[in-house]
């Protein structure tokens, strides 16, 4: 993987006092294609797709439509029609969330670690139907336990409609056993929905391999631009989802006294759609297919490696999940204890231009747990990071957590 060339396909890695941008677990660079992709749409067809029938809207139409495309080859989808435009994956796990019929006791399966987007989901329906969410506890390295897992749902039988589990902890980095864990979800009766955002832009994805029954996913941590998102689901499954957003063209039509409903994909994409957002997305994969996945995850892991060794013998700095890198892909995520992590992010950045996140990541329920209401210092390295860069987080971050020892 040729990391230099990678760099000068992204306008913010060019040029003068260029960032060590290492909070890519939040949102990507974009490439220059996926910019041209949004200025076309404004400067040469800025129409209405799927309505308006003139050049404008033709043109809008075939570009949405090529997206479209470009994510059903990228996931390997059984059809277009699977795919489904949403404004994240937020979006798209209340997707499933809201769309499915519940009956009171319903139980839902997910892991201790989870973004809050797949966790408050299931917490409101736990309040306002009466489902039963419950949490398969981690190991003590954050790594999933397999053998709790079927021992829960061996207890709990037939009672349990759904498993739904992030497939890369935005928390740690650290991967699920998805293929593992939908066979044991098929074998109880349940059905399996992914949160894929972590997944997605940094290793390769095959919905059909996984044996998966949804997957929500976020395009603007995929090189993409921000506001879009995605959602795979089998197409029987779908069919049988209610929309959390009617009118426009979730119907065929309406009556003042009766309505019919369209298939899948319209049906979910009700309202004037994000055009723009749409075509760019189509870039943004169109630029991801062409890179070796493989070699993406690897040279991550790589990145990490460097990181971790830098710092994981610091004072009071912790790694959250296993010490080995190779298990935490490009995430090197620490809790700094007594050390103000907000802080240290602002010291990274003025002191070094090395950009990381800092706080709970969404994860407060695993940070309440464990009672470390100051979250942590995040870095996440992506295909266009560099050896340097990596060293020089680890570096900085020892020279100011040695100033305020």
């Amino acid at each position: 993987m040729d990391i230099n060339s990678i760099r000068e396909d992204f306008p913010t890695l060019r040029g003068d006092d260029v960032p060590a941008y290492l909070d890519n677990a939040c949102v990507t660079l974009k490439p220059d294609s996926v910019i041209d992709a949004i200025n076309e749409y404004y400067t040469k067809y800025p129409g209405c797709g799927g309505r308006s029938v003139h050049r404008y809207g033709t043109a809008v139409s075939r570009g949405v439509d090529d997206s479209r495309r470009s994510l059903a080859s990228f996931l390997n989808a059984s059809s277009v029609n699977e795919v489904i435009f949403t404004r994240n994956a937020t979006q798209s796990i209340n997707q499933v969330a809201h769309g499915m019929k519940w009956s009171e006791g319903d139980v839902v399966l997910t892991t201790d670690r989870e973004h809050n987007s797949n966790l408050v989901p299931w917490l409101q329906l736990e309040q306002e139907q009466g489902i039963d969410h419950r949490v398969v506890a981690s190991n003590a390295d954050n790594t999933f336990d397999l053998e709790a897992f079927e021992e829960i749902c061996a207890e709990i039988g037939n009672k349990l409609k759904l498993v739904s589990m992030s497939h890369v902890g935005n928390l740690d980095g650290v991967s699920t056993p998805i293929k593992e864990i939908a066979k044991i979800a098929h074998d109880h009766g349940a059905l399996i929905a992914v949160d894929g955002a972590q997944s997605l832009p940094h290793m390769n994805v095959d919905v059909q391999d996984l044996d998966i029954d949804f997957i929500a996913f976020s395009i603007h941590k995929m090189c993409g631009p921000s506001g879009m998102g995605g959602l795979w689901g089998r197409y029987d499954l779908l069919d049988d989802l209610r929309t959390i957003q009617s009118g426009g063209q979730t119907v065929v039509t309406s009556h003042y006294d009766s309505l019919q409903w369209a298939k899948p994909p319209a049906r979910f994409e009700g309202g004037l759609g994000n055009f723009s957002g749409m075509i760019a997305t189509g870039a943004a994969i169109d630029y991801l297919a062409k890179q070796d996945m493989n070699a993406v995850h690897e040279h991550e892991v790589k990145l990490n490696k460097i990181m971790t060794n830098g710092v994981k013998d610091l004072n009071g700095i912790e790694i959250i999940g296993p010490e080995d890198a190779s298990l935490r892909g490009g995430i090197c995520s620490l809790l700094m204890h007594d050390l103000p992590a907000h802080d240290m992010a602002i010291l990274l950045d003025e002191a070094a231009n090395v950009m990381v996140r800092s706080g709970q990541h969404c994860v407060h329920s695993w940070f309440n747990s464990k009672g470390h209401t100051n979250g942590s210092l995040r870095a996440s390295a992506y295909m266009y990071n560099t050896e340097e860069e990596a060293k020089l987080f680890s570096d900085t971050l020892e020279e100011i957590v040695n100033a305020f020892s």
